[in-house]
């Protein structure tokens, strides 16, 4: 029996890169999973097709982690199509990095929406369907325990909001059986952030393991985080990155 099986999942931003890892993963484990996506239509179905190839269900939703509308929509969409919700998983997140002077109150919004607005948009919207033995995990960064460099203090701002936000519902949830946790990867080869970019060379000397994750590393946390074997974890901040702040 596959540790997540008949279990329903829920990862914002799960067309590429780590989330799209994840979702292949928690499939993988037997759970159904709807991904979102903001623009990466193509990436999203490809994951779909890739989970369905294998055996698993799966849909891609339309649906940007700054509209709230959209997020709440995306849960109950999850419980229309595949009868309720066990698992959440809040991976959207974006960067903005640039000088603190040169930052707009644009910036700060926007970053704010993604980053932490949509994580509490999100479980407040599951938290009124999940069950006992439900799951909500985030996926923050190991930058909100160390500020890396300059031109990161919006990026670091957000996430570390994410810490409180985990340690308050983690409280306010444990009673009903709900568990919640955030996930601090740290150097991770995507798209996004990939391994022989130039700023590879500032990062890697700084990993005590010497490389950079891959998204199948998080992924493997979240399923464990998701699975019944993890039920006594709640609260946490688990930081996966190689070392780096070590």
């Amino acid at each position: 029996m596959k540790r997540l099986h008949q279990k329903v999942a829920l990862v914002t931003g799960g067309s590429r890169g780590i989330g799209a890892a994840i979702s292949q993963r928690l499939a993988a484990e037997g759970a159904s999973v709807v991904l979102t996506y903001a623009r990466s239509a193509e990436k999203a179905e490809a994951v779909v097709a890739d989970i369905v190839r294998n055996g698993g269900r799966a849909l891609a939703l339309r649906a940007d982690s700054s509209d709230p509308a959209a997020l709440t929509g995306a849960v109950s969409r999850t419980i229309s199509e595949f009868g309720g919700i066990d698992i959440l998983v809040n991976n959207a997140g974006i960067f903005i990095g640039k000088p603190f002077t040169e930052h707009t109150l644009e910036d700060y919004r926007r970053i704010m929406a993604v980053n932490v607005d949509s994580v509490y948009i999100a479980a407040l919207e599951a938290a009124r369907h999940l069950k006992r033995g439900g799951r909500i995990i985030t996926i923050g960064s190991n930058m909100a325990d160390n500020a890396v460099s300059a031109q990161t203090t919006l990026y670091t701002m957000s996430k570390s909001a994410l810490t409180g936000f985990t340690r308050g519902l983690a409280r306010d949830l444990g009673p009903q059986g709900i568990t919640v946790n955030l996930v601090q990867p740290g150097p991770v080869d995507t798209d996004m952030n990939p391994a022989d970019a130039e700023l590879a060379g500032f990062m890697r000397p700084r990993i005590a393991l010497g490389e950079y994750g891959k998204g199948e590393d998080i992924a493997g946390l979240v399923a464990y985080l998701a699975s019944e074997e993890a039920r006594y974890i709640t609260g946490a901040s688990l930081t996966i990155d190689g070392g780096f702040n070590a």
